[in-house]
């Protein structure tokens, strides 16, 4: 389990407890729940010469989830584990979508806003909203746990693909490219694009050799698009053959593809490295070949969360991830700002909204249902779904509860733009299971 955040009544932010100690602080009425996600309490009392240790905030940004952990320096203990998935896909879905009711509109010669195109400049280091929104919550989530912990530095994994060295090993630097992290970083690229699986039977989940698609005797090169993965079995069964002489012409295709979550990585990872240089904080980076050496140096299994721990030079020497369970957090999104609903042909078919938030209460807060009478007698939590009338209803792990009044709710975490829940790890091995655990305020 996570370690506890905690603040004195300045809100000033202290050494993280364990959540016994936290537990035994609201017991006693010494503290108070600040926050459900992440689990912060704030102290009563005012804590004066504060001596925390030194929290490192470590991060492995990725095109769909992002890594983060926070490292004590002195002792290598991971003390808080999440893992951001991004919603670049549904932003992107979203502006097609809208492009489309435009187009058609424009097509029937009905009232439509004219194309713009030549009338507009981007500004320096413009981003596309797909690639914006990680950004922003990546950042946006570092400075909340800034506000939370004493972080004295941030460790980013910065270059995740050195792809120019990895097509021309001579460019520059022979001995980086024949050394151990060249190596690194052309096995993960490998990794990413072929899904960890093997080219040619697709299993997964055993040892992978790196061979070649044109063979060498055959005039292939060492060039990352000759390049694939196979398992022992089928390496030594192709023998000689190209991968069409082999059967898998789409092998050959697909490794002249370029890396389409690669791509946008390496787009937003300037941007992001700038942003976290504005917290005033140290910025320590590196490349994601780096991060799979220490991985593997350690013995760790592969997650998100645990490749952020791995990230940079500082990483301590023995990590310790026995006692974090990584917070799942994912981008939602405030909702949509059209104020009704359109049909396929771009026409309203519902009234405009009446408003977002009735009886202090707005859809996706996360709140507590406690029902004293009636059919729907009990006890729910979950996410709420507002209406005007009052009677709402709620999301709870078990399914949707529809038709309770208004009057029976208190609200746990106000909407933030995600939703939050915990996966179950194995302390040793990786994936978990998929089952949800219940909020962390219950376990307290």
């Amino acid at each position: 389990m996570n370690k506890v955040f905690v603040l004195d009544t300045n809100k000033q932010a202290l050494d993280m407890c364990h959540p016994g100690v936290a537990r035994r602080l609201l017991k006693a009425g010494k503290a108070a729940v600040y926050k459900l996600y992440p689990f912060t309490i704030i102290l009563k009392q005012e804590v004066t010469d504060p001596k925390p240790q030194p929290y490192q905030i470590k991060l492995d940004p990725g095109s769909k989830i992002t890594g983060v952990a926070i490292v004590t320096q002195t002792t290598g203990e991971v003390v808080f584990a999440a893992e951001i998935e991004h919603r670049g896909g549904a932003i992107k879905a979203s502006l097609d979508s809208r492009r489309g009711v435009r187009r058609s509109r424009r097509a029937r010669n009905t009232r439509y806003r004219k194309p713009r195109f030549n009338n507009r400049t981007r500004v320096s280091g413009w981003l596309a909203p797909s690639l914006q929104s990680r950004v922003a919550n990546v950042e946006a989530w570092v400075r909340r746990l800034i506000k939370l912990c004493p972080i004295t530095g941030i460790s980013l994994e910065l270059v995740k693909f050195d792809t120019q060295l990895m097509q021309n090993a001579e460019i520059n630097g022979v001995e980086y490219q024949q050394g151990t992290l060249g190596g690194y970083e052309l096995r993960e690229y490998l990794l990413e694009k072929f899904q960890r699986k093997c080219a040619y039977c697709g299993k997964s989940g055993l040892p992978l050799q790196i061979e070649h698609i044109v063979p060498r005797s055959r005039g292939g090169s060492n060039s990352v698009t000759n390049l694939a993965l196979a398992c022992e079995k089928c390496n030594q069964k192709k023998g000689t053959k190209t991968a069409t002489e082999f059967g898998y012409p789409k092998v050959q295709v697909q490794a002249k593809l370029p890396l389409k979550d690669a791509a946008a990585v390496n787009t937003t990872r300037w941007a992001l490295y700038n942003r976290l240089k504005a917290t005033g904080l140290p910025v320590e980076t590196g490349s994601g070949g780096l991060t799979k050496f220490n991985r593997t140096l350690q013995g760790l299994a592969k997650a998100h969360w645990i490749d952020a721990a791995c990230v940079g030079s500082s990483t301590p020497s023995k990590l310790d991830i026995s006692k974090v369970n990584p917070l799942q957090i994912k981008a939602t999104g405030h909702g949509s700002r059209q104020m009704c609903s359109m049909d396929k042909f771009g026409f309203p078919r519902t009234k405009a909204k009446a408003g977002k938030k009735f009886f202090g209460f707005q859809t996706g807060d996360i709140a507590k249902a406690i029902v004293t009478k009636g059919k729907k007698f009990g006890t729910y939590t979950g996410k709420v779904a507002i209406r005007v009338t009052g009677s709402f209803d709620i999301f709870t792990s078990s399914g949707r509860v529809a038709g309770i009044n208004h009057k029976y709710f208190k609200l746990l975490h106000s909407c933030d733009g995600y939703s939050y829940f915990y996966l179950i790890y194995n302390k040793t091995a990786i994936p978990p299971t998929p089952k949800a655990v219940g909020f962390l305020a219950e376990e307290l």
